[in-house]
């Protein structure tokens, strides 16, 4: 397991922003509506760019405008740079969102070397769906989501996790035959967005707190933000989305809790280092 250094840190970030212009540029130009949210959100909002010590970038969609995204995926996406992955195109891939990645890359993450699937540097890309507007019913829908994406997490957990007794855990759910799985969640996903409801979540992605999911218009109102010199769409309400996230968003966090991902291997393509090295 290895810590980024600053430098590659930084590399990884400016191939995120790569990433990112790529999922701008075919948002607008096929119509679609995403967000940049979370961390990446903050780091508009607190930076004008990367939280310094940050290594990932999520971006988010309503459930249809991310079928568009995939769609326009297959004649927009510069395919000489990157590449698309969910679990409908990728075999072996076991997450309920995205990714985009970029081509002649590494990042490995730490326990995840096993996984049967190229793994370059990445941003998520997140789908939204419905979530039941009674507490009740939502808290039992996030117990299926839970479930689902616990089985689909031992793929990993069965090596990864620390207790020997949850590894035993997840070696058997992982016995699950991942078609199953996977049908169980698209049908989850055609409940999730019977009605219009007033949250919504990323089914396959913990709920920072128990309500079990984000207020919808949120999404569906959105303002351009500055982020590393560019404009990208973010949440309009950004003050409310991010206090509802984080609580005191613009207090910095104490240096220990200043952490990036633990990978255990990370290569980059070799254009870019020279552009990087000669910039």
């Amino acid at each position: 397991m290895i810590r980024l250094d600053p430098e590659s840190l930084r590399k990884v970030q400016l191939i995120q922003l790569e990433m990112l212009l790529e999922v701008d540029r075919i948002c607008r130009k096929c119509g679609i509506r995403y967000n940049i949210i979370a961390g990446t959100l903050l780091g508009a909002v607190r930076h004008r760019g990367f939280i310094p010590w940050d290594d990932d970038a999520d971006v988010a969609m309503m459930r249809p405008e991310y079928e568009k995204f995939k769609e326009a995926c297959k004649t927009e996406l510069d395919t000489s740079r990157f590449y698309f992955q969910d679990h409908t195109n990728t075999p072996g891939y076991r997450w309920g969102y995205g990714k985009l990645r970029r081509k002649d890359s590494l990042f490995l993450r730490e326990n995840q070397e096993h996984m049967p699937y190229e793994q370059g540097v990445f941003i998520d890309i997140f789908p939204l769906d419905g979530v039941p507007d009674n507490y009740l019913l939502r808290w039992f829908h996030n117990l299926k989501c839970t479930a689902v994406r616990k089985i689909l997490w031992s793929a990993v957990g069965r090596k990864a996790a620390k207790n020997p007794v949850l590894r035993m855990i997840y070696r058997l759910l992982y016995k699950i035959p991942a078609e199953k799985v996977f049908a169980y969640y698209h049908r989850l996903i055609a409940q999730s967005n019977r009605k219009k409801t007033i949250m919504v979540r990323k089914l396959m992605f913990p709920t920072p707190n128990r309500h079990y999911g984000y207020y919808r218009h949120w999404y569906e109102e959105s303002a351009e933000y500055e982020f590393e010199g560019h404009k990208f769409m973010g949440i309009k309400d950004y003050d409310e989305y991010l206090t509802f996230k984080f609580g005191d968003y613009m207090t910095l966090p104490p240096e220990e809790k200043r952490k990036t991902h633990p990978v255990s291997k990370v290569a980059f393509p070799k254009e870019f280092v020279q552009a990087f090295e000669g910039s």
